[in-house]
């Protein structure tokens, strides 16, 4: 495992990449309503980051080993759809909700981030799982300062989606983030605490739980990317991008826009 520990000018760069993807979520977040489609979503995403940030979206063609190019420039994951979901004609209905997946690319470097939306107003269970979900991923921010250990991360996440009642996708976690999209390490979203790599200053990854309101289990679409609950259950996922600094966490992808912390972690 190689694991990049970035530079103060490095992580300038990714600072305002960060940045950047953020305000594409702030910016579409006004359109998200029932009736308009995922695909009318991706065109407002794109032409944010391309005509007035002047960045790359780094989904549009990606290409990892085994896959098809991505034919879009976002994700769009609807209810039971826990990642990679494509945009296309589908139209939004009330109480739907959805992730918004965002990774741009500016002067070399990449920031990602998601969050959830709501498509009018949602039913009691999925406001629940997606507060919950948001919890998680916070709650596992909070344990990451140097000489932590990767699976401090996983265990704040699985212990408290389990204590709710709900389950942690196994198949998909975050990953280190710099120069290319997905770096070492992995960041699994369950685990033992005390157990994996030890953090250190420079590290920049992401932390992105996918949590289910049934059991864990998914499986793949036709389309090769869409990932959903094998159950039909609802899924929900939050993703920051952080730093590791000297004294413990700088969360990267913040901005006007992004809902603040959760009380759990607030107080």
């Amino acid at each position: 495992m190689s694991i990049s520990i970035k530079t103060p000018q490095e992580i300038e760069k990714m600072r305002v990449a960060c940045r950047l993807a953020a305000e594409v979520l702030d910016h579409v977040q006004p359109f998200v309503r029932p009736g308009i489609t995922t695909g009318e979503l991706d065109a407002i995403c794109h032409a944010y980051m391309v005509d007035v940030q002047g960045t790359i979206p780094a989904p549009l063609h990606y290409t990892p080993p085994g896959y098809t190019p991505y034919p879009r420039s976002i994700c769009t994951s609807v209810n039971q759809q826990v990642c990679h979901g494509i945009p296309g004609e589908k139209k939004l209905k009330s109480g739907d909700i959805l992730n918004i997946d965002i990774t741009v690319i500016k002067d070399g470097y990449h920031g990602d981030t998601s969050r959830m939306f709501f498509a009018g107003e949602p039913s009691i269970q999925a406001r629940r799982l997606t507060e919950v979900t948001y919890e998680c991923m916070w709650l596992g921010i909070e344990t990451v300062r140097p000489g932590a250990h990767l699976g401090d991360i996983g265990h704040a996440i699985q212990t408290h989606a389990e204590k709710q009642g709900y389950s942690v996708v196994r198949e998909f976690c975050g990953h280190g983030i710099g120069r290319q999209f997905h770096e070492d390490p992995q960041v699994l979203h369950y685990g033992r605490a005390g157990t994996g790599i030890t953090l250190a200053p420079g590290m920049t990854f992401t932390i992105e739980p996918m949590i289910n309101a049934g059991r864990k289990d998914i499986r793949q679409l036709a389309d090769g990317w869409t990932i959903v609950t094998k159950d039909h259950s609802l899924s929900a996922q939050w993703e920051h991008t952080v730093l590791v600094t000297d004294t413990g966490v700088e969360v990267l992808t913040l901005s006007a826009g992004a809902p603040p912390k959760p009380a759990i972690v607030s107080r």
